[in-house]
């Protein structure tokens, strides 16, 4: 045998079996235009499901006293909402005749049980929850060396010195209404906007948003010992008079 007879012989197909999802849209009543409109509203609610997706149309559920079926109308009204129709399943003479005209084929009315479909509808991105306002911390009495006070999430006002060696935090701004001799750390979760006002200049460290000066740089500005106020300008503290 020759090697043209031997190819000749080698297969080109294989007939196999396959569990594939496909939707079966089963028609209980023939009305295109409610048709229409309801399968607008499910294509609404979860687009993803309608596209493209492979169809057999039941009809053999319709009642004997339904008009009669124009099963081209039909498919064009499936197929506008992304549902392509690959066979139909019919029980009646009339909706055969129409499926093979249109070279459809042709599934007998099916005894199995099949599951209603739902599809998933979109779920709307959860909006961020809105952050909580907090009053400020008011302080009416002197901060010592080794204390450290944090107003979270607002403002900390301080009505009393400050002294070396203690510490401030805020999540917004700092006011110190007296000498501050300590370490003042406005806008510590990242607040580029916060600012740090005291009356009296005399700090250890100032820093808002992590942008910071220490007392050696400090001591060289000449609103040093002065009524001031601190804010972030692309990362270089600007320290001007109150």
């Amino acid at each position: 045998m020759s090697q043209a007879d031997l190819l000749d012989q080698d297969p080109v197909f294989q007939l196999k079996g396959s569990m594939l999802a496909i939707t079966v849209l089963e028609l209980a009543h023939n009305d295109l235009e409610r048709l229409d409109r309801q399968l607008a509203e499910k294509v609404a609610q979860a687009p993803n499901f309608f596209s493209n997706t492979p169809l057999v149309l039941a009809l053999d559920k319709l009642l004997e006293g339904e008009p009669s079926l124009d099963l081209a109308a039909l498919m064009n009204v499936c197929r506008q909402h992304g549902l392509r129709t690959l066979a139909v399943r019919a029980s009646r003479e009339d909706q055969i005749s129409a499926a093979l005209a249109l070279d459809l084929p042709v599934l007998p009315p099916s005894g199995a049980r099949e599951r209603l479909i739902e599809p998933e509808p979109v779920k709307e991105p959860e909006k961020p929850a809105e952050p909580v306002a907090r009053p400020s911390k008011v302080i009416t009495t002197p901060i010592r060396g080794g204390q450290q006070v944090y107003a979270q999430g607002g403002d900390l006002i301080v009505l009393a010195p400050v002294s070396a060696g203690a510490e401030l935090l805020a999540d917004g701004n700092i006011h110190v209404y007296g000498p501050m001799r300590g370490r003042a750390l406005a806008g510590i979760k990242g607040d580029r906007t916060a600012r740090i006002f005291c009356q009296q200049l005399g700090a250890e460290l100032l820093s808002i948003a992590g942008q910071y000066k220490v007392a050696e740089d400090l001591r060289r500005e000449p609103l040093w010992a002065e009524a001031v106020q601190v804010s972030l300008s692309a990362d270089v503290l600007n320290i001007t008079r109150l």
